[in-house]
């Protein structure tokens, strides 16, 4: 997390979990695989704060919120997994070597999508979603204004308070709140 992944050896890593390097080869190849492993795990919990959330709420605005919520826990808890998850994913399976872990982090990555495809058509056919979306592209316009706002909310927490006169929570849901506001017909 100090000096980001391409900075950081096997040396360092065995030094940080207190093992030797020979230790770390016993059970991993190389770095990039404890990397693929890292975000492999990572997903598994972006997965489940998302099922989570679908799971416990039932209006399509409270459904929303515990999306928010839940990924605003997952980057306040896993900061470097957070980041991690918005870096580039291998999505070809053929054409060259992959790591095992490589390919079930984009399948866990589908099983996130598809959550959010249920999640808006449930609440199209709630009529509490604007009919016209078209699914795909509003799931990924959905994760990048989720995480971009979360990660500016990170980055800029100073700058907003003084300049803005809110808190990172006030000014996240006053974010959260205009893009539901984009994919509702009320405009609520």
């Amino acid at each position: 997390m100090e000096r980001g992944i391409a900075a950081t050896s096997m040396d360092d890593i065995a030094k940080a979990a207190g093992y030797s390097k020979a230790t770390l080869y016993v059970y991993f190849e190389n770095k990039e695989e404890i990397v693929g492993i890292l975000v492999l795990d990572s997903m598994k919990k972006l997965y489940h704060y998302i099922a989570s959330a679908l799971e416990q709420q039932q209006t399509t605005k409270e459904q929303y919120n515990f999306i928010c919520r839940g990924l605003v826990q997952y980057q306040e808890e896993f900061p470097f997994y957070f980041k991690m998850v918005l870096d580039k994913i291998n999505i070809d399976f053929e054409s060259h070597d992959y790591l095992p872990e490589e390919k079930e982090t984009y399948q866990i990555g589908e099983g996130i999508n598809e959550k959010i495809k249920e999640f808006l058509i449930s609440g199209i056919d709630k009529s509490d979603l604007r009919s016209d979306l078209k699914i795909m592209p509003t799931i990924f316009v959905f994760w990048g204004m989720l995480s971009g706002l979360i990660q500016l909310t990170e980055n800029k927490e100073e700058y907003i308070k003084k300049a803005m006169g809110l808190s990172k929570v006030q000014f996240l849901e006053h974010g959260f709140h205009m893009l539901y506001c984009s994919i509702t017909d009320s405009g609520e």
